[in-house]
């Protein structure tokens, strides 16, 4: 009976293991996946050593909004970003090639954000028309 068992199952697995799947999908999705893929420019575009300044951290996305609203209506032309890593949102700005180009906002900012201070990291180009 155990033979019988052991040459059922091994059958079984001899089947399972020649089974082909076939993938039937919608073809916008191959479209979609190209159009992501064409669509970012932030990772293709080239970055250089730079400053940011980093204004705000919480944990509350709309707190993050609410600061990269006040600071972009203060200084429009500057780029800002917001970064998550889990589980607080980061608010930095500017693409800054000198620590001195930052310290200048930096003390623009100082009475609506006190804690802001300047980070080292890889920025996109500077913008020309700043």
């Amino acid at each position: 009976m155990r033979k019988v068992i052991l040459m059922t199952a091994l059958l079984i697995i001899s089947y399972a293991g020649n089974a082909q799947v076939t993938i039937v999908k919608d073809s916008r999705i191959d479209d979609l996946v190209r159009a992501q893929g064409q669509g970012s420019t932030a990772t293709t575009a080239p970055e250089i050593n730079g400053y940011r300044l980093q204004l705000a951290f919480d944990s509350n996305k709309s707190v993050i909004d609410d600061s990269r609203s006040r600071f972009s209506a203060q200084f429009p032309k500057v780029d800002t970003y917001v970064e998550f890593v889990a589980p607080h949102y980061f608010l930095k700005v500017g693409d800054f090639r000198t620590q001195l180009e930052a310290e200048k906002v930096k003390a623009a900012t100082a009475a609506q954000f006190p804690t802001g201070f300047i980070v080292k990291e890889k920025i996109n180009l500077p913008r020309i028309d700043q």
